[in-house]
């Protein structure tokens, strides 16, 4: 490109410095001891004005400060010296009387290199403004920003300690309520991802993940996962990449991996469907990150069937579609109230009298039902027992384990028992956590296609202070917006219900019941 005349060498000279404009950028034209410099005038951390920076003296005339927040750039060498992103530099030269620069357009391929680059650091040091910074410069470029989120799942993957995490979970509905919008609304979306990624790794610190490959053997890799053996179960996953199983053969894998047992509170599910719906929108590539911190989550996983109040699980899995007299027909209202053993024999016993399809949408409305309802009292008592400690967020699992569901038995059918009687769980352990008799009213709506609309676009500026409470407020509003579609007739219900869990005020922290609880835990050590 040629130089471009933009001042009097003889004004910048009296000046010192003095901004120009070029192609609506404003550029800073410096005129130091150390020579001649031109660069762009807002710092690139939060745009203050750089010339109202401070330069230094001697052999620092070249370093440039911004005073908002001290950030320094070696004008002569390009290097930010104290802060982060990089400042952009022209080249500039006196030529007679007059200043000329040189706006040279950057190469793509370099850019987006050092874009990344950036975004590793930001990932790092827990930077969410400088983790979107870097994706808007991906944009402005019109690269995909798909890239960033691609290249942080990389960083993150051996970076979780347990595997996958909601941060993976709400992925594909936050890319899905971004692309329903504009460069804005994509962005939002790829900075809530960024985040929590980098959120969750939080301690920075590296699990190596298990080396070497073996031939994929479907029934090893069950066993592996059955036996939490980490390390021959990525093994075998190698093995099945390197088949390649398709698609929908490793949507089956772990989704039958997933139900084998309660497990992770239902999570162990929603995340193996959330996991193969992300690598869908991101692409292959992500094939072996994504999977294997699937496995790592399947093997470190909680087996809740193994408390008493599941352990009937797998009991009344094997016994299902076989009729018990002694329970009877279920009333409309029976999942509501009951207890975790009480709701699987129901659903069971229902099971050899009815359709999936006439349960079905009764366990979903039992959910809904009791959302709606939720005690929030008990959420904020400080004289609980650990083992009552329960939240907003533990009743919003129900919907997307159900959601999760539907996916899951549309893609294999035969899983339809377990996840029925996995979702009667959940309403059977929030039974103890709602208020049958609260006045709901308030909360009715009346129009659900303008609800969902209403709340997606206050999601998309939410103001939440952390992830995981962002995560379940987009798992959740779009689980229930998907389960109305498929339910005309409880869209009404499910509508009220996210409504009122998207109005609650949250309490993040319990002071006073940790302290008591702990006090109490290590008076019995």
């Amino acid at each position: 490109m040629a130089w471009i005349d933009v001042a009097a060498a003889g004004d910048l000279a009296a000046a010192g410095r003095l901004v120009v404009r070029h192609e609506g950028r404003q550029i800073l034209l410096l005129d130091t001891p150390a020579g001649l410099f031109a660069c762009v005038n807002r710092c690139p951390h939060e745009g203050y004005p750089l010339r109202e920076g401070s330069l230094g003296s001697g052999t620092a005339a070249c370093i440039l400060t911004c005073n908002w927040h001290n950030w320094k750039f070696d004008l002569s060498t390009g290097e930010t010296l104290v802060g982060g992103d990089r400042l952009r530099r022209f080249p500039i030269r006196r030529q007679d009387a007059r200043i000329e620069i040189e706006i040279v357009p950057e190469d793509t391929d370099q850019r987006r290199t050092a874009i990344l680059a950036g975004l590793e650091r930001a990932l790092h040091e827990d930077d969410a403004d400088r983790q979107v910074r870097e994706v808007a410069r991906l944009m402005q470029l019109g690269l995909d920003p798909h890239d960033a989120l691609r290249h942080a799942i990389h960083w993150a993957h051996d970076r979780l300690e347990f595997g996958t995490t909601h941060a993976i979970g709400a992925a594909p509905d936050w890319l899905q309520l971004g692309w329903q919008g504009g460069t804005e609304e994509r962005l939002i979306a790829c900075g809530e991802i960024l985040g929590h990624l980098s959120d969750d790794a939080r301690d920075r610190t590296r699990y190596p993940i298990p080396a070497g490959i073996s031939p994929w053997d479907d029934v090893a890799f069950a066993a592996a996962i059955e036996a939490q053996d980490e390390a021959t179960a990525i093994r075998l996953m190698r093995g099945g990449l390197a088949v390649p199983l398709s698609a929908d053969s490793w949507q089956r894998v772990f989704m039958q991996a997933a139900l084998t047992h309660y497990a992770d509170f239902g999570h162990a599910l929603i995340y193996s469907v959330k996991t193969m719906d992300l690598l869908d929108l991101l692409g292959p590539g992500l094939a072996e990150p994504l999977l294997t911190m699937l496995v790592r989550s399947l093997c470190f996983a909680r087996r809740d069937d193994l408390l008493p109040e599941f352990r009937s699980y797998a009991d009344q899995l094997s016994l299902w579609g076989k009729a018990d007299a002694s329970i009877g027909a279920p009333a409309p209202d029976a999942f509501r109230r009951a207890s975790p053993k009480s709701a699987m024999a129901i659903q069971r016993n229902w099971s050899a009298q009815a359709d999936m399809r006439a349960i079905w949408p009764v366990l979903v409305e039992a959910a809904a039902w009791q959302l709606l309802h939720a005690d929030e009292s008990h959420f904020r008592r400080p004289d609980l027992k650990i083992a009552d400690n329960a939240n907003w967020l533990d009743l919003t699992h129900a919907l997307t384990f159900a959601d999760a569901g539907e996916t899951a038995a549309a893609r294999a059918p035969e899983l339809w028992p377990a996840i029925m009687l996995q979702l009667a769980c959940f309403i059977g352990r929030n039974s103890g956590f709602v208020d049958a008799g609260l006045d709901t009213a308030s909360f009715n709506v009346n129009d659900p296609d303008a609800f969902w609309q209403e709340a997606r676009a206050g999601l998309l500026d939410h103001g939440r202070g952390r992830f995981i409470i962002s995560a379940h407020l987009i798992k959740t509003l779009l689980a229930a917006e998907r389960l109305a579609r498929a339910h005309p007739q409880l869209a009404p219900l499910l509508a009220s219900a996210l409504g009122r869990f998207l109005q609650a005020p949250l309490k993040e922290r319990h002071l006073r019941r940790t302290a008591r609880q702990m006090l109490d835990l290590v008076a019995q050590e």
